[in-house]
């Protein structure tokens, strides 16, 4: 089954996009070529982009101060698993304590006067060249090892971010769960009468050839599903499509 996953608001959607990045840039750091190390020096600079635009760590700390608070309140209810309460609590604090230490996200990367430069002339078509940069050059035909060294210490102060966003991630998901639903002629809707989800998450067989579209407010949502042939618009599948879907709030 291919998972695809939709956020119902903007701070869930940015959460997300925090978890992609970060996602890429674990796969990439791995690699030995030089290429694939240009590639995690891009999304690091990307994700110090979006923390530049947005007060992520800030609302990060929000959410799990709110989820800190809401799990201390069910201690006393019966039926619920003491010790493994009391380490998700554990590891609410401990992800809480790491980032509200750090103070700026990434400041270490934005006062390195040579990173600095590179994040200019990187995004640049081919501003990344030898002919450009002879000094970013030199650094790519070092070992690999003394490229994944460098890398791991400017990643390493993004770490409790990564942690945080991680934690808060699983807590949703795991707050959802999966029901099998039919969507008449590629179309599902089902309404809510006001109640609100944070995150959707549609399952389908990759054998239907289909994607989903989905949507949602308060009132309904929506799981549209369409085929594509990479050659035209997307066109609706026009039949029964069988999925699951997982409503997530927290």
């Amino acid at each position: 089954m291919i998972l695809y996953e939709n956020p119902c608001n903007e701070r869930v959607r940015t959460l997300l996009r925090v978890e992609y990045l970060f996602d890429r840039l674990f796969f990439f750091i791995k690699g030995e070529d030089p290429r694939c190390h240009q590639i995690a020096l891009t999304t690091l600079f990307e994700l110090l982009d979006m923390c530049d635009r947005a007060d992520v760590r800030t609302a990060v700390l929000q959410d799990l101060d709110r989820h800190r608070a809401a799990l201390s309140g069910l201690r006393e209810h019966p039926g619920v698993d003491r010790p493994t309460l009391d380490k998700l609590l554990n590891d609410i604090r401990s992800a809480s304590a790491d980032l509200a230490d750090q103070g700026r996200i990434g400041q270490g990367v934005r006062e390195n006067e040579w990173l600095a430069g590179l994040r200019g002339r990187i995004t640049v078509p081919g501003g990344s060249s030898p002919i450009d940069l002879p000094s970013y050059y030199a650094w790519q035909i070092k070992s690999s090892s003394a490229r994944t060294h460098d890398l791991d210490g400017w990643i390493r102060p993004f770490m409790p971010l990564y942690k945080s966003v991680a934690l808060i991630l699983q807590l949703l998901r795991d707050a959802g769960d999966a029901q099998d639903q039919l969507a008449t002629q590629g179309a599902y809707q089902e309404m809510l009468g006001g109640k609100t989800f944070q995150l959707l998450r549609v399952w389908v067989d990759p054998a239907q050839g289909v994607f989903p579209e989905i949507s949602a407010n308060k009132y309904v949502i929506w799981v549209r599903f369409s085929a594509q042939d990479n050659t035209a618009k997307p066109q609706p599948a026009g039949r029964d499509i069988r999925f699951r879907l997982a409503r997530c709030n927290i």
